[in-house]
């Protein structure tokens, strides 16, 4: 029966015998060269990729742990920043409220010294004041007096003290009503 297939008359598809063996041996040829010789070739170079990329996972994961390693030191340095900010804004904090409280102390000190010294020329000036204004209330009143009796009274009234007692009086006056004004 396989000499009825190429009895065949099939056209231009019927193959001759001759080139159709040719054509099987030299593929098997081909074939077995490149079993041979390209395909191991080929394996070894996708071998060594495979290989090489395989590597380069175990790189890139070694990599990856070296990162997240250096990224918790960098989150664990940067806490420990903020802390160190964080500490170090308290502490000027404290020291500028110190510093405000010191300087307030010391304004106050000043004022009072300047309040001090205020009391002190005032109470000065007062008592020139009122040395001033005793002897011209003195001559003034014996003046007036001595128009008023149509003589010159000035020298007893320096004798008797008059003026002087007369300025006491008020001036015992004076602070007592000072110190009523301070009860009420």
């Amino acid at each position: 029966m396989a000499m009825n297939f190429l009895a065949l008359d099939v056209g231009p598809l019927k193959p001759e015998p001759a080139p159709l063996v040719l054509g099987a041996v030299l593929f098997f040829i081909v074939f077995a060269v490149m079993a041979k010789v390209l395909l191991p070739r080929i394996n070894k170079v996708l071998v060594e990729r495979e290989k090489a990329t395989e590597g380069r996972f175990d790189e890139a994961e070694e990599t990856r742990a070296e990162a997240a390693r250096v990224h918790a030191e960098y989150q664990e340095l940067l806490a420990e920043a903020r802390h160190e900010a964080a500490r170090l804004r308290q502490e000027a904090a404290e020291q500028g409220t110190a510093i405000v409280a010191e300087l307030r102390a010391e304004g106050q000190r000043q004022r009072e010294e300047i309040i001090s010294a205020g009391h002190a020329v005032i109470d000065a000036e007062r008592a020139v004041a009122e040395a001033e204004l005793r002897e011209q209330v003195g001559v003034l009143a014996t003046q007036l007096a001595g128009r008023i009796v149509g003589e010159d009274v000035a020298e007893s009234a320096r004798a008797n003290g008059t003026v002087d007692r007369f300025l006491e009086e008020l001036r015992t006056a004076q602070a007592a009503d000072a110190a009523r004004e301070a009860r009420d």
